[in-house]
């Protein structure tokens, strides 16, 4: 695959900037994390002090390289993050990986993930040639689902290992 991690990609949108993730972050980072309508869905231990997010940054921000892209979704013009939505756990010989997302309540139900998840899939289709991608849904959140239908994914029959709530969805390309 080309994948070629000089400097981490900022991708625009007509609304968005997805950009790197930073230390700066960790204020939204901590709302993201704590919200337990957000998490309710996920399966992660909730972030409960600012330290938690600074550590959480920290992780990706070291684990970040050709198999791991997590970006920060900014409106345009201003820095402050709104959500994150990341690629993930690249299988190189089947060209696959995997997709997650998330955004602050307050900005739900306004196209912004929709709008960040087309720019991101482009780019994992166009510039790092990615053949398959996956994304897995709790049955109960149907946001999420709404949007990988909208976006063209496809519901797969394969359970999810170790967690039966959990539906796998596929876009091929």
């Amino acid at each position: 695959m080309k994948r070629n991690l000089q400097t981490f990609p900022t991708l625009l949108t007509e609304r968005l900037t997805l950009r790197k993730l930073s230390k700066n972050d960790s204020e939204e980072i901590l709302q993201l994390r704590s919200d337990t309508e957000i998490n309710k869905f996920l399966d992660r231990k909730p972030s409960k002090t600012i330290e938690d997010a600074l550590n959480f940054i920290e992780i990706i921000i070291q684990n970040e390289s050709e198999e791991l892209f997590y970006w920060a979704i900014t409106k345009t013009g201003e820095d402050k993050l709104i959500g994150t939505i990341c690629l993930f756990d690249f299988l190189d010989d089947l060209k696959k990986c995997e997709i997650g997302y998330e955004l602050l309540t307050p900005y739900q139900h306004q196209g912004i993930m929709i709008e960040a998840a087309k720019k991101v899939l482009e780019y994992a289709i166009k510039t790092l040639e990615i053949k398959a991608i996956d994304a897995q849904t709790h049955q109960d959140n149907q946001s999420s689902t709404k949007l990988l239908q909208k976006l063209n994914f496809k519901k797969l029959d394969d359970i999810v290992e170790n967690n039966p709530n959990l539906i796998l969805y596929r876009l091929t390309t």
